[in-house]
């Protein structure tokens, strides 16, 4: 997962991430396909050795990142100003820990840059919550 060449699969990122890590990893993916359908498309990008490998999604401006890290899954969302206003608005519906995570989170000038380690189905629908902020479903599931 660190070495560059070609891209991960499945098995790679399993044995890196470990098995419960990897069954988040489905969640998420299996959520942004369900609810974005046809609007991503995935890329694998590598940060060099020291960050190895992330998929990407993003169309027009970024969505979210996933991080495998060694027995760990990671995602990143980058939060721009009209978007942090509407996550203070919907606060109180996110866990604590999600809460935690997002108020730590560093502020740049290209906006709030949250790393959360996903590793409960809180955390998964937390950030499906906040996914929705980043972008409207194209498909709305019933809840």
């Amino acid at each position: 997962m660190i070495q560059p060449g070609s891209q991960p699969g499945e098995s790679e990122v399993t044995a890196w991430i470990g098995e419960p890590a990897f069954e988040y990893w489905k969640k998420i993916i299996t959520l942004i396909e369900r609810k974005y359908p046809d609007v991503f498309v995935p890329e694998w990008l590598y940060g060099g050795k020291k960050h190895g490998w992330s998929l990407r999604y993003k169309k027009n401006k970024s969505f979210c990142t996933l991080i495998p890290e060694k027995d760990r899954l990671a995602i990143l969302v980058v939060f721009g100003k009209e978007e942090r206003q509407k996550v203070e608005a919907i606060k109180d519906h996110l866990s604590s820990l999600t809460n935690e995570e997002y108020e730590k989170a560093a502020t740049y000038h290209d906006g709030k840059w949250v790393l959360f380690t996903v590793d409960s189905d809180a955390v998964v629908k937390d950030l499906e919550i906040l996914l929705e902020v980043k972008r409207k479903p194209k498909i709305e599931t019933p809840a």
